[in-house]
């Protein structure tokens, strides 16, 4: 092998125009849904006063995504991915548009008259543009990098949804402070010159996908079938499906911030973006470094740290403590989720991929919202303190379980699939 092939050039990925437009444009619409997130939660809070219905805000979002998913693989792996995202995009700029107009002075008639539920349904049909967009846009990242590059490319898409999730809370703290109208008249700023940019790309054809005599339901099926016949996929997803739906601290933040650190909105920004700044930070160094070798037991370790994190989160009693317990869980997540993607996306053939996206999709992109749910019950039933450690406890506990019945998991390494 000669020294040019053993040299790891950790912008690889940036020198393609292609991606570089598809992650900016990426940045934008991540960086918009994560101020909206800020936003809405923090206005639910303060429209209803109960953990509960904020826990209902991803649950909203969670029901037509994971049923949208459900068959979006199929029409990914059928249909031009491109057009199929900026569909997605374009109905989330409604989206957008529609929470602006609630905030209007003429028209804050609409909450006063239906309470909370208008703000329910604009979340309903994000959730369905994102059934289709987070399995598309993952699908369409194979078709402007070649496999080699991936890595570094799932690297740096890590660091762009990373930064974003540490700008849009900071910058959805400032913007509470200066009303809501503004804030989501950002919000849809963001998402509409996120959804230019991405107009911007071509990408690759995708190849001729082969002869199949697959009826619609089978076709539909593939990506369970194909999922649940791979260990390490299977596992994999899994290990980071139950880690985030049993780790979901931050959607008690509006509840935990006011009342039991007795802080203000800007304090919320601070710390809703905490994990965003530990995986960031993690990330560049990732960039640098990839995790090729005993992948496996790194991706295993990784999460427990992140157990052990959300634990020592839901004991602090101060902020700057808060803050360091999620940057920590941040990072941690942030190794997990190249491993994870590396792995899907590598160990799935191209014309599977729509499919087994949307199956990722189901096990993680739901999770985050139905984890918000799951926060928002628990805190409900055993406090905010209780729900968070025990959330902590518990994914210790998967850890161990997926570690146990897992063992190709244990064993895998990057460097062997690339």
């Amino acid at each position: 092998m000669t020294q040019t092939k053993l040299k790891h050039d950790p912008f690889q990925a940036l020198r393609i125009s292609d991606y570089r437009s598809f992650l900016f444009g990426k940045f934008m619409v991540t960086l918009s849904i994560s101020i909206q997130t800020t936003v809405v939660g923090w206005q639910m809070y303060h429209l209803t006063g109960s953990n509960l219905h904020v826990g209902l805000i991803g649950l909203a979002e969670a029901i037509p995504s994971i049923t949208m998913a459900l068959f979006s693989g199929l029409v990914i792996d059928s249909f031009p991915r491109k057009k199929i995202i900026v569909s997605a995009l374009s109905l989330l700029s409604t989206c957008s548009l529609l929470l602006l107009i609630l905030v209007v002075p003429n028209m804050s008639w609409i909450l006063r008259e239906f309470g909370s539920y208008p703000i329910y349904g604009v979340i309903f049909l994000s959730g369905i543009a994102r059934g289709f967009l987070n399995p598309a846009t993952a699908a369409f990242q194979t078709q402007l990098v070649d496999k080699e590059t991936f890595p570094n490319a799932a690297t740096w898409s890590g660091i762009a949804w990373q930064t974003s999730l540490v700008l849009g809370p900071l910058t959805g703290g400032m913007l509470i402070v200066s009303g809501l109208y503004f804030a989501y008249s950002v919000d849809l700023l963001l998402m509409s010159f996120g959804l230019i940019l991405i107009l911007l790309v071509k990408g690759k054809p995708v190849p001729k996908k082969p002869e199949s005599n697959e009826s619609i339901w089978e076709s539909l099926s593939s990506g369970w079938k194909f999922v649940s016949t791979h260990q390490i996929i299977l596992g994999a997803i899994s290990l980071d499906l139950f880690a985030v739906l049993f780790g979901g601290a931050v959607a008690l933040l509006p509840s935990f911030t006011e009342k039991i650190l007795g802080q203000s909105p800007e304090i919320f920004g601070i710390l809703r973006s905490a994990q965003g700044v530990g995986a960031v930070l993690c990330a560049f160094f990732i960039a640098a470094k990839p995790p090729k070798k005993h992948s496996g037991w790194i991706l295993l370790s990784c999460v427990f740290g992140f157990g052990v994190c959300i634990i020592f989160f839901g004991f602090s009693n101060d902020y700057r403590i808060s803050f360091l317990c999620l940057a920590a869980a941040g990072a941690f997540d942030m190794v997990s989720v190249v491993i994870r993607h590396t792995i899907v996306q590598m160990h799935t053939p191209d014309h599977m991929r729509g499919r087994v996206s949307a199956v990722n999709h189901i096990f993680i992109g739901s999770s985050n919202e139905i984890g918000e749910f799951e926060s928002g019950v628990t805190a409900e039933w055993l406090g905010v303190r209780r729900s968070i450690v025990a959330g902590g406890i518990l994914t210790l506990l998967t850890v161990g379980f997926v570690g146990t019945i897992a063992p190709r998991l244990r064993k895998m390494q990057l460097k062997d699939i690339l």
